[in-house]
């Protein structure tokens, strides 16, 4: 039992690691912050398909990543929380539809529209940021590009190894 959770953990920390960089490295390219965000990190929100360990990874991810690139409390915690929804659903979407071979594709949606609900209105709010309408927008196409055309592939290729990579979850 011990060396589930050491193993849970390992992964979930690895997940995180791996959020922050990749977040960390769109930022130098002023994509990880305001009202286009384009995160290479994103595309890591297809994890929880494949293993629980990939939802405390994202979310902590996603907060040390919004600490880091945002000094707003309320995109810390919004966006944040947003990640959290998206990588629940994207579980419950895996782990629903074992053996169904097209499930895969409906993997990126959840973390697309909790993203495109939520952060519209923190830009709006917690930046001041207008018209909302716009954001609604600009965010569905940044998380489209993130989770969808980066995320799907990712997808497909972790899922010829996902029993080796996500051993004993």
């Amino acid at each position: 039992m011990k060396n589930k959770k050491s193993l849970f953990l390992t992964q979930a920390a690895m997940i995180a690691a791996l959020y922050v960089v990749l977040t960390e490295l769109s930022n130098i390219f002023g994509l990880a912050s305001f009202a286009v965000q384009i995160r290479f990190s994103e595309a890591l929100t297809i994890l929880p398909f494949f293993t629980p360990a990939a939802i405390p990874g994202l979310f902590a991810g996603c907060i040390i990543s919004n600490l880091l690139v945002s000094a707003n409390i309320f995109d810390i915690i919004f966006g944040s929380l947003a990640t959290l929804l998206g990588a629940l659903f994207t579980y419950l979407i895996g782990k629903f539809s074992k053996g169904k071979k097209t499930a895969a594709w409906f993997a990126p949606i959840s973390p697309i529209l909790a993203n495109t609900l939520i952060v519209p209105f923190v830009l709006k709010y917690a930046y001041g940021l207008e018209p909302l309408w716009l954001f609604f927008i600009t965010v569905f196409a940044g998380e489209f590009i993130s989770c969808g055309i980066l995320g799907l592939p990712l997808l497909f290729i972790v899922k010829k190894y996902a029993k080796n990579i996500f051993y004993n979850t």
